[in-house]
């Protein structure tokens, strides 16, 4: 395992801490009635998401899946942009209209998070055909090379067909993509060991001719190096990878599920193994910083988190004129008025002015 410097060590420390506290304070405002219909959160699996985006560049793109916050925030999105799109309101990163599956920032190309499991990948493989497309046709790519583009998804989605249509047109075109499956081993209440004939996810990738690797997705610094070699590979213009992080989520599958079926000791054998712990651990035995340091660390982002609270309570809701914009290229071609009124001229539907 490579060794990380003192910087690289605390900024992966930061974020993760910046993911967890965020989604702890998620669930927080969840049962305040503050946030609305499923929220899927991502403790217990930061040591994916920070080991991987951090590795990216700006241009990079990310296509996530329905657990997305963390993702988003990894990726640069500010707090205060993602939770201000929890709460629904109008300075959220999708001006609310996006929601909590639905998270989309195209200053830092997140691609967005897609509710229906396997639905981002053809995204994904999309951007990758792009970048390509860039670099090799119209000559812009950046001097590393090509842009890289992850696509996340869970270990559910690799029973379905878009997952195998799109390694193998990956692979045909040799695009700059990298699949990451966060296998945190059920599917909502299915069990991967139950729903898959072989269960382990990597194989696939050399079935495509295409390398496929498995990593601890609880250790950090193990995800960030085969991150690294994925992504540089990839850069070269050297095709795509595919990466089985197995990972475990400490919550339910949402905040709605009571999280009955999973074992009580298969929970706390991989809460021992928790990836912000053992970076931790890491960190102030390789004397990279102190308890102090990490302590100020701490602090500084459950200040970032508060603030990301209060921007979004205090943020307005959109207003009803931007009901079907991103819906329709014309909302008032559609009889939508700036006022967000729905005027029908036809008869046989109403008589007059209906609110929408």
């Amino acid at each position: 395992m490579q060794a990380v410097t003192r910087e690289e060590a605390l900024e992966l420390y930061e974020d993760m801490i910046l993911g967890r506290n965020f989604e702890d304070m998620c669930a927080q405002m969840y049962y305040r009635g503050k946030m609305f219909g499923f929220v899927h959160l991502y403790n217990g699996q930061e040591a994916v998401s920070t080991g991987f985006i951090k590795q990216l560049n700006q241009p990079d793109c990310v296509v996530s899946t329905y657990r997305d916050h963390v993702h988003a925030l990894s990726k640069g999105v500010p707090a205060r942009a993602v939770m201000a799109e929890l709460f629904g309101k109008a300075t959220g990163c999708c001006r609310g209209q996006g929601g909590s599956m639905h998270m989309f920032s195209e200053p830092h190309n997140l691609l967005g998070g897609f509710a229906f499991i396997g639905e981002g990948i053809p995204v994904a493989t999309g951007a990758a055909f792009a970048a390509k497309y860039r670099h090799e046709v119209l000559k812009q790519s950046s001097p590393d090379g090509l842009d890289v583009t992850l696509a996340f998804f869970g270990d559910g989605t690799c029973n379905n067909g878009q997952f195998f249509e799109c390694l193998n047109m990956a692979q045909l075109w040799k695009l700059p993509i990298i699949f990451v499956v966060e296998n945190n081993l059920w599917a909502i209440g299915m069990s991967h060991l139950r729903s898959t004939s072989d269960p382990e996810i990597w194989k696939k990738g050399p079935a495509f001719g295409m390398p496929g690797v498995h990593v601890d997705g609880m250790d950090v610094l193990k995800v960030r190096e085969v991150a690294k070699e994925a992504i540089d590979r990839a850069r070269r213009g050297e095709g795509p990878t595919l990466v089985e992080c197995e990972t475990y989520r400490f919550r339910g599958h949402s905040l709605a599920d009571p999280d009955e079926l999973r074992r009580p000791d298969e929970k706390s054998h991989y809460a021992a193994r928790d990836p912000i712990t053992s970076l931790k651990k890491y960190i102030i035995e390789q004397n990279l910083a102190s308890e102090a340091e990490l302590k100020n660390i701490e602090k500084k982002i459950d200040d970032v988190v508060e603030e990301a609270v209060e921007f979004a309570d205090a943020s307005p809701l959109p207003p009803r004129s931007q009901l079907l914009e991103n819906v329709f290229a014309d909302p008032k071609g559609f009889g939508i008025g700036p006022d967000g009124k729905y005027r029908c001229e036809d008869p046989k539907f109403t008589q007059g002015t209906a609110q929408v």
